[in-house]
């Protein structure tokens, strides 16, 4: 199941648009029967989860809090009970979204797509702390944003 939690007021999202294309990403990546939670926000709220989670006092972009923490790149969750179908949360401040859509000159829904994008990829285990993580990353969102365009 796809959640989809909108707290904030001040941008319009097409929720079923939204869905609709995380689904195409998870039956791709064989996920379909798997659950995730995407919850919409405001600056104010992602900066407290950055402090909380990353001890960083400001505003982000996208969070990530994946269900299976030491899951690899490319590695299969086994499933083994009905908890382990949950990939985990991500919260984006649509703010945040829309400012750095601006100032990338990209639309801000394709701005946005690319934010759960990479936010599902790191679900799946995918990091960037390393130039070699941040290759094997950037690959996978491409193949992921190509199906979704």
């Amino acid at each position: 199941m796809i959640l989809i939690k909108n707290t904030q007021k001040k941008i319009y999202i097409n929720q079923k648009e939204i869905k609709s294309k995380i689904e195409k990403i998870l039956k791709h990546l064989y996920y379909q029967n798997f659950d995730i939670g995407i919850w919409l926000t405001t600056n104010q709220t992602i900066k407290k989860y950055n402090k909380k989670y990353r001890n960083k006092d400001k505003a982000t972009d996208v969070l990530s809090f994946p269900y299976h923490e030491k899951l690899k790149p490319r590695q299969k969750i086994k499933v083994q009970s009905d908890d382990d179908r949950s990939l985990g949360d991500i919260i984006i401040s649509l703010e945040r979204t829309k400012s750095d859509a601006i100032e990338l000159n990209k639309p801000f829904k394709e701005h946005l797509i690319v934010l759960i994008v990479h936010g599902v990829c790191h679900l799946l285990g995918y990091d960037h702390k390393t130039e070699k993580e941040f290759q094997i990353m950037q690959n996978k969102e491409n193949k992921l944003l190509k199906l979704v365009k």
